[in-house]
């Protein structure tokens, strides 16, 4: 048998928050708490509960806003320090209610396509998948503009694949005190307490 196909999850924990900052945070976005947890510690726990390999992409220390420290850089250094895995899946540091059920549906579409990109009703999200076709390109990355020129590039060749997902969770992300209370009333109603749902649809 074949080893199991497992891409490592890149988390982006690399940004300075400032948005957050400016709403009145009082302290980096993903150490604010959000249930018995900090809005990191809670992406964390939907990716170790998923089973698939990770990477947490942190600042480098002297790296100053240069263009050296964007969310290209970020996803760039997380590849390369995973050169040799399965593919990738992108996930942002401030997503903390993306279901565990969400990355094993993304890893497994990856097995089959070179991008994975997952969506919820009229909304795309995180994590998007890349397999190992589209690794130097993930190494070239820079800037703040992300990955989405390569998923623009592999959608005109037909590579690229929307999964549909029944998971708010991949959209919502936490830039703003408002983010943040909005998405501690969504995990105290349940709706996004870890095993609920399927993950798909």
């Amino acid at each position: 048998m074949p080893p199991p196909f497992k891409p490592t999850v890149v988390v982006l924990a690399a940004g300075y928050g400032r948005r957050f900052a400016r709403s009145g945070g009082t302290t980096h976005k993903l150490d604010a708490m959000l249930g018995d947890g900090t809005v990191l510690a809670q992406v964390l726990r939907s990716v170790v509960a998923s089973g698939l390999p990770c990477h947490v992409v942190r600042r480098a220390e002297g790296v100053s806003s240069s263009g050296m420290d964007g969310m290209g850089y970020s996803i760039a250094r997380g590849v390369a320090a995973t050169a040799d895995a399965d593919g990738w899946l992108v996930l942002p540091g401030d997503l903390p209610l993306v279901r565990w059920q969400s990355l094993t549906a993304v890893a497994q579409s990856l097995a089959t396509h070179a991008v994975v990109v997952p969506q919820c009703g009229d909304q795309q999200g995180h994590p998007v998948g890349f397999d190992r076709t589209c690794r130097e390109a993930l190494l070239q990355l820079q800037g703040d503009t992300g990955a989405s020129a390569i998923v623009r590039a592999r959608r005109q060749a037909g590579t690229a694949h929307s999964l549909l997902l029944d998971d708010p969770g991949i959209a919502i992300d936490i830039d703003t005190c408002d983010d943040l209370a909005r998405a501690q009333a969504l995990l105290a109603s349940g709706a996004f307490a870890q095993g609920a749902g399927d993950g798909k649809r």
